[in-house]
């Protein structure tokens, strides 16, 4: 694991509240000259730290008020088939996250779905259209309390 000092940790706290912070103004929130910050901001993407960034859609404003959680059971388990299930969970572009769990079920999904109806079809034509998914448990969420927040960074190794 990196080690981070003080300077990284803000850096980071401070992207995950706002990716589209200008590098000037970042800089500013961490105390650096914008080169400084900057390159420390290269080296956390390049060392892969940052995955990435993007913006953070409303579903409900979208028309996806349903959120369903899905417990998933396979037969076959190899790594083989672990590979072609996960493939073809990436390529549902109604599952959002898709977790391999320990327990009775295999995989935990979130899908996001505009009505039952579309839950149903996304259900029966895609999930469980994938070989080897014998088992579906749908879970549905009443109202989302919290989302992807930011990462806790309290536990990182600190640099000396």
């Amino acid at each position: 694991m990196i080690a981070f000092d003080t300077t990284d940790r803000a850096i980071l706290d401070r992207l995950q509240a706002d990716g589209r912070i200008a590098n000037i103004d970042l800089a500013q929130a961490v105390s650096l000259s914008p080169s400084a910050c900057l390159r420390r901001l290269r080296a956390l993407e390049q060392d892969g730290v940052i995955a990435g960034y993007r913006a953070e859609l409303d579903r409900a404003r979208l028309g996806l008020d349903l959120t369903i959680f899905v417990e998933l059971q396979v037969q076959g388990h190899s790594q083989q088939t672990s590979q072609a299930i996960e493939a073809a969970m990436m390529a549902i572009p109604s599952v959002l996250a898709c977790h391999l769990i320990s327990g009775p079920a295999d995989l935990l999904l979130e899908v996001a779905a505009s009505s039952l109806a579309a839950y149903e079809r996304i259900l029966l034509e895609q999930i469980l259209a994938v070989p080897s998914v014998v088992n579906a448990r749908s879970t549905f969420a009443i109202r989302t309390v919290k989302t992807r927040g930011p990462l806790p960074l309290d536990h990182l190794p600190r640099e000396r």
